[in-house]
């Protein structure tokens, strides 16, 4: 059959550097950091006192009171994403054929914050179980794609993806086919997380993979560098409007790009540790090229996972290396978690975000808080280290992976 054309029409983006998809491009180009000590509670006593939390953030701004309670902050903030996403799009939901509109959502945890809140709460108690009504619904991680179709009355596809740090890359990628295999004309793809809590924290250091550099949060996340120590803990959500062309056509929409391919894979080797080799990571940009019809010359920036650990840097330059031989060295890489750390689940969603607008700007944004070179690393290779570089972009990838070895990557082209 004949696949249609997927194209961008809409952005929404909640996140550590930027409340709105400008805010969000403008300090990711600028260099900005968002990690800064933790304000959510007292991380005084954790081995981590610093994450990449939402700045400004009041959910009354948002949300009436009534609604706030049935709301966990994961699921908050997909929606006010999707708002943004949704207002940027022009798409008119009175000249839209609902039954075909969707929802496709990516969150790695989903209402963590509920659920330690509810268990905090009874543990605390007098042994009587007292739960909220809204402990369930706030709490599961599909729930944020049910508000989502709710307030817009989409009442096509609709469901979460759950796959760590790929989540909302695998998001995306299922939107992208249902439109393609004409199941769907619009979808609002994306994902959320909001982990900066005791027992995200906590978690995280008991598995030795965050930075505790707590002298420096602001130069903590430093993706290739040779004293990387871990990844910074982010929150927020980024929102995507896929659509078919002829639809957006038809409307009159703004194109911001093409989705051309993606690629998915498992690594099948450790719960929390990449492929020694970066085996996972090269399937799936291999996949991904394959599901484009595009050769590996063909794509300018990668927007690479990179999450500043010291293993898993090394494992995906090894695979790109691999995948893209001597065109490795005429790439743009970089990692735009170096600025809004890593936001799990949604990680995908702003970093595929980052690619649109570097291919709409015809800018690459750096890996900032490069100081030592790494030895293991071919440093011939353009990390865009700390400052956001001017090039023609177009056609970029965005890599995720998570743990349980699952990978996803995702291809844009510039819309002609």
């Amino acid at each position: 059959m004949e696949l249609r054309r997927v194209v961008v029409t809409g952005i929404g983006s909640l996140t550590p550097v930027g409340n709105s998809k400008d805010e969000y491009w403008n300090a990711i180009t600028s260099g900005t950091s968002g990690a800064a000590p933790i304000t959510r509670f007292d991380a005084s006593v954790f081995k981590t006192k610093f994450a990449c939390e939402v700045k400004n953030w009041n959910a009354a701004d948002h949300f009436d009171r009534k609604s706030e309670r049935k709301h966990d902050l994961f699921s908050m903030f997909a929606v006010v994403a999707a708002r943004e996403c949704m207002t940027d799009s022009g798409l008119d939901t009175e000249q839209t054929n609902l039954d075909r509109a969707g929802v496709i959502w990516g969150s790695g945890i989903g209402g963590i914050g509920t659920f330690q809140e509810q268990v905090r709460e009874y543990v605390l108690g007098d042994g009587t179980p007292r739960f909220n009504p809204f402990f369930i619904p706030k709490m599961i991680a599909d729930i944020a794609s049910g508000h989502i179709s709710m307030e817009y009355g989409f009442r096509g596809p609709n469901f979460s993806t759950v796959s760590a740090c790929a989540s909302s890359t695998n998001a995306m990628i299922d939107a992208f086919n249902y439109i393609r295999l004409g199941k769907a004309d619009v979808m609002i793809a994306g994902g959320s997380e909001a982990a900066i809590i005791e027992s995200g924290i906590g978690g995280f250091n008991a598995l030795h993979a965050l930075s505790t550099r707590n002298d420096s949060p602001e130069t903590a996340s430093r993706p290739f560098d040779k004293d990387r120590d871990g990844f910074v803990l982010g929150e927020g959500a980024g929102a995507m409007m896929l659509e078919d062309l002829e639809h957006a056509q038809k409307r009159g929409a703004k194109i911001y790009a093409e989705i051309v391919g993606g690629g998915m894979s498992a690594d099948a080797h450790h719960i929390t540790a990449p492929h020694p080799e970066g085996l996972g990571a090269l399937n799936v940009m291999r996949m991904a090229l394959e599901d484009a019809h595009m050769n590996a010359d063909e794509i300018d920036y990668i927007n690479v996972h990179g999450t500043s650990t010291p293993l898993g840097d090394i494992a995906e330059v090894k695979a790109i290396q691999k995948v893209f031989g001597e065109h490795a060295f005429k790439l743009n890489i970089s990692s735009t978690k170096s600025m809004t750390g890593h936001l799990l689940g949604a990680a995908g969603a702003i970093e595929a975000i980052a690619c649109v607008l570097s291919i709409e700007n015809g800018v690459v944004p750096p890996t900032i808080n490069h100081f030592t070179d790494d030895e293991g690393l071919d440093l011939k290779l353009n990390f865009t280290f700390n400052q956001a570089q001017e090039r023609k972009v177009n056609a970029a990838l965005s890599n995720t992976f998570g743990f349980g070895g699952h990978n996803a990557s995702v291809i844009f082209r510039r819309f002609e």
